[in-house]
């Protein structure tokens, strides 16, 4: 891991991701939610909370066919 984070010494692959990890130390959230202001500090958490306004569920189990708005709660369905 060759990018450091320089508040905490977090190691990453890439340098674009020392800048999103750098949020967490302070707290600026840039991306908006245009349905309901709500903020997030990288672009992918705003991509994934807006599955719960447009009802979109892109992840389905294979087994029973139930679908989900996010890959994590598909993974704990599986369990």
């Amino acid at each position: 891991r060759r990018h450091r984070c320089p508040t905490c010494g977090r190691g990453f692959k890439k340098l674009g991701h020392v800048r999103n990890h750098l949020r967490t130390h302070t707290g600026e959230r840039p991306f908006q939610c245009s349905v309901c202001g709500k903020t997030f500090a990288s672009g992918a958490n705003l991509l994934r909370h807006q599955f719960t306004h447009s009802g979109e569920r892109p992840h389905q189990c294979h087994v029973c066919r139930k679908r989900f708005a996010q890959s994590s709660n598909l993974r704990q369905h599986r369990r």
